[in-house]
């Protein structure tokens, strides 16, 4: 895994989730295909498979680059800033 400098400036400990599901899908009619929790702000967000790509439309919108999945048994994160697993 890389280091970005993103990671460095994540709150500790990480944001409580602001849902449990994209709710732009929900809002939109649309089903996510997997979920990315926003490190920043706790936001959840479908991922770029899904049709709207409302985790990616987040971090460029409020500048939040960095999520990690929101799937069970996942534990990834990813910059979307620097295009890395981080």
């Amino acid at each position: 895994m890389n280091e970005c400098p993103h990671v460095a400036t994540l709150p500790h400990p990480e944001p409580v989730p602001l849902s449990d599901t994209c709710r732009e899908c929900l809002a939109a009619g649309s089903h996510p295909v997997q979920l990315r929790l926003c490190l920043e702000c706790g936001h959840v967000g479908c991922c770029d498979s899904s049709p709207y790509r409302h985790a990616s439309a987040h971090a460029k919108e409020e500048g939040h680059p960095v999520v990690r999945s929101f799937e069970p048994g996942d534990d990834w994160r990813w910059c979307y800033e620097d295009g890395s697993i981080v």
